[in-house]
């Protein structure tokens, strides 16, 4: 696993996963959403999207995360070695993106790029909570014929069900990497 993607319905986890799945494997954390949102929540134009994903998806290791179907999965997938889906129930999914965003508008947590959840926001059709809502059954009928074609392609592909799941998944990976990097020291 070299080139990983991860997935999954907004409110999964998918940076917090990212993150720790990239430090086990040492390897740079790429944040799309960090590539894709400017200050003051202002989409950066598709191109500018594109090729800054593009040029962060050139390295030879790393761990994206993050949807964005219709502007850059074709690259990352391109060069994805491994795609991971975070594929939990409609109640965890609903209760983390509820928690997460209050907590980051209470607590004026920044997001991405100095971003910060705004109350304005959670309340209108921009919202994540919305966002959410209207992506969940899409993703879970489009994900695993995806996948699938993926798999036929070469690529390896992990669909972890519940964040237990996910929290082993990650322990075991952080075991055998330990070992193999205590086993390179004795070499």
């Amino acid at each position: 696993m070299n080139r990983i993607s991860v997935v999954g319905t907004s409110g999964s986890g998918k940076t917090a996963f990212a993150a720790r799945l990239a430090g086990i494997l040492r390897v740079p954390h790429i944040e799309l959403d960090a590539l894709h949102w400017e200050a003051d929540w202002v989409e950066a134009p598709v191109e500018v999207f594109r090729s800054r994903v593009r040029e962060a998806v050139s390295a030879d290791r790393w761990v994206v995360d993050g949807n964005y179907s219709k502007r850059a999965r074709d690259l990352v997938w391109e060069r994805a070695d491994t795609v991971v889906w975070l594929d939990f129930s409609f109640p965890v999914i609903f209760s983390r993106v509820v928690r997460r965003t209050f907590r980051r508008l209470v607590l004026r947590e920044e997001c991405c790029n100095g971003n910060r959840e705004k109350w304005s926001l959670t309340f209108s059709r921009d919202s994540i909570i919305l966002w959410a809502l209207q992506t969940y059954k899409r993703h879970r009928a489009s994900y695993p014929p995806l996948l699938r074609s993926l798999e036929q392609g070469g690529v390896r592909t992990i669909t972890l069900r519940s964040p237990k799941e996910a929290d082993r998944w990650l322990a075991q990976l952080a075991g055998l990497a330990a070992g193999v990097r205590s086993f390179a020291q004795e070499i």
